[in-house]
C-alpha cells in the first residue's frame, strides 16, 4: 500500500474519532494535554487532514528539501520547547473549536475528499512545502509526519475522553513506530532505548520528543 493510501486510511480514522459522542459531550473540558480543551485537541487532530489537502498540490518554490522526516523533526523547534512556549501556541485550535464538532466534521470530510481528488487528478506534487517550518519534504515524508501526528494525537484525544485508543492498520502504524524509535534513539542513544524496551530492572524513561 502506498503512503497516499495509508494517509487516507488515517483520515478515515480521524473522522471516526472526532465524531464520537464522548468527544462532543466533553468538547469544552480540559484535555489530557496542557493548555488544550478536548475540542481544540480534536481540531488539532483534524487539522492533520486539512493541512495535507491544503499543501499536497502547492508549489514548494525555492524551499530547501530535507532528506527525510527524521531531519524535519531534528530541525524543528517545538519538540524541545515547553508547552507554554510561543512555538507551541495552540490558540488557533481553541478559536476553531468554538465553531463546534459539526463544523470540524464537515471540514475534515471536505479536505479528505480534496486530498483524494488531488491524488486522482495528478495534482498532488512529489515535493510538498512545509511553510510553517521554512522547508519542503518529499510527499512520502510529509505524509509520514502527518501520520505520526494522527497516531499520537488520536491517543491523546481518546485518553482525554475515556475511549480506547484506535488500533491503526500496519500501513499506518508501522512507519510511525519506526520513526518514533529512530527519534528516541537520536535523543537518548541506542543503549537507553534498548534497555527501556527489554530490561525492566534498569529501564529509564525515554521519549521521542
Amino acid at each position: 500500500m502506498s503512503r497516499d493510501d495509508a494517509f487516507l486510511l488515517a483520515a478515515d480514522a480521524v473522522l471516526a474519532l472526532v465524531d464520537q459522542p464522548d468527544v462532543t459531550v466533553r468538547w469544552s473540558e480540559p484535555s489530557a494535554l496542557p493548555l488544550l480543551s478536548v475540542g481544540a485537541l480534536a481540531v488539532h487532530l483534524g487539522n492533520q487532514v486539512v493541512r495535507a489537502a491544503q499543501l499536497v498540490d502547492r508549489d514548494p518554490g525555492d524551499l530547501p528539501v530535507l532528506a527525510d522526516a527524521d531531519a524535519h523533526y531534528a530541525r524543528s523547534a517545538w519538540p524541545t520547547a515547553a508547552p507554554e512556549d510561543p512555538v507551541n501556541d495552540r490558540s488557533g485550535d481553541e478559536t476553531a473549536a468554538l465553531d463546534g464538532p459539526v463544523a470540524l466534521h464537515d471540514r475534515v470530510v471536505a479536505h479528505r475528499d480534496a486530498f483524494r481528488a488531488a491524488l486522482a487528478s495528478g495534482a498532488a506534487r512529489d515535493v510538498v512545502p512545509v511553510p510553517w517550518a521554512g522547508w519542503a519534504l518529499r510527499r512520502e515524508d510529509f505524509l509520514l509526519t502527518r501520520l505520526l501526528e494522527v497516531v499520537v494525537h488520536a491517543d491523546d484525544l481518546a485518553v482525554s475522553v475515556g475511549l480506547t485508543t484506535p488500533t491503526f492498520p500496519p500501513e499506518v502504524f508501522d512507519p510511525v513506530r519506526d520513526l518514533l524509535v529512530r527519534l528516541a534513539v537520536a535523543r537518548h542513544g541506542q543503549a537507553r532505548v534498548v534497555a527501556a524496551l527489554t530490561r525492566r530492572e534498569r529501564a529509564q524513561p525515554i521519549h521521542a520528543f
